[in-house]
């Protein structure tokens, strides 16, 4: 397939997502219709990162939420969730989890919707290690995978058996990946200006190379699909730039793929959900000082609006879900 790199992307704005609604359940679905997350993440020094994700997965949507994290913080982060289950896995002494985990995930593999891997993970390559190993579990199955933070260092590190370094890494099945500039600078070795000049081509780029969906993020975010569609979305404001608002929208892009959304779809949507969730709290509290699991409280009410963009058509303004200033975060 010729890849169409020099389209305009579609704007992530009001009229797209009316186009392009979620999956809804119906009102006699079940938990297990409204699809089952798995957050695998934090460490000793950060289990805020997964409670922040975990929590997003359940405001976005999703029905049944299992956390896997370090041994060491399993009982806290299962007090600040109790909504969830929660598996306490084997550390090592960087503070990543040792491939031994892929046995205590492996029950799971036929159950879950979607997976999200990275949140407050430490130790890059025993990550990747982690993700390599659990992916070929996941063949065969509708398990959707988001990969973000440390986790997507699997691109870099090759699984056991490859060469390393090996550029450009390819999934077999296309999965998510949610880097800012400093990341995907980090992850293609090309320098941040250069990616920041240039987001549409190094997104095209990755996302072709990586077999993935790459969503990379800034003050204007730029989704790309491995067969060259394109979609952009600008909005938020400058709280949106603290720490753990990356979490919750991994957790939200999470939420929304375990329910059933596409993986760039679900992409589209949570930024577009996370922008107005800074927007609605901006004008709350003002543009700096709110907290990222302040965000996680607003996405139900910005569900529910979306579901009335969808119904009533052009009742709504065009730009529901879009304007303001967005920034890396």
């Amino acid at each position: 397939m010729t890849l169409q790199t020099h389209a305009r992307p579609r704007d992530v704005d009001t009229s797209l997502l009316r186009s392009w609604p979620l999956p809804v359940p119906s009102n006699d679905a079940d938990k297990e219709d409204r699809g089952h997350v798995l957050v695998l993440g934090g460490s000793r020094e950060m289990p805020g990162p997964v409670i922040l994700a975990a929590t997003a997965a359940l405001r976005a949507g999703a029905g049944k939420l299992t956390i896997a994290t370090g041994r060491s913080v399993a009982q806290l982060v299962a007090l600040a969730i109790p909504e969830s289950r929660v598996l306490g896995l084997a550390e090592n002494d960087a503070g990543g989890f040792t491939v031994e985990a892929v046995a205590a995930l492996d029950p799971l593999a036929d159950k879950i919707s979607a997976v999200l891997i990275g949140p407050g993970m430490r130790d890059e390559a025993a990550t990747a290690r982690l993700v390599h190993a659990l992916l070929p579990r996941l063949d065969g199955t509708a398990t959707n995978v988001l990969l973000d933070a440390e986790a997507m260092g699997a691109v870099l590190h090759p699984p056991a058996g490859g060469t390393p370094n090996r550029a450009p890494f390819r999934f077999k099945v296309p999965v998510l990946l949610t880097p800012h500039a400093g990341e995907m600078a980090h992850l293609t070795g090309i320098a941040k200006d250069e990616i920041g000049a240039a987001p549409d081509r190094h997104a095209i780029d990755a996302a072709r190379h990586w077999n993935a969906v790459v969503a990379l993020k800034g003050a204007r975010t730029v989704i790309a699909a491995p067969g060259g569609e394109r979609w952009q979305h600008e909005g938020g404001n400058v709280g949106l730039a603290t720490s753990g608002s990356g979490d919750v929208l991994a957790g939200i892009i999470a939420g929304l793929a375990a329910r059933g959304a596409t993986l760039a779809q679900a992409a589209a949507w949570g930024v577009a959900l996370h922008a107005r969730a800074g927007e609605r709290l901006a004008e709350r509290f003002g543009r700096l000082g709110y907290l990222a699991r302040e965000l996680c409280d607003v996405i139900p009410a910005l569900l529910e609006q979306a579901a009335g963009d969808s119904a009533d058509g052009a009742s709504r303004p065009s730009g529901s879900f879009a304007g303001g200033q967005r920034v890396e975060r």
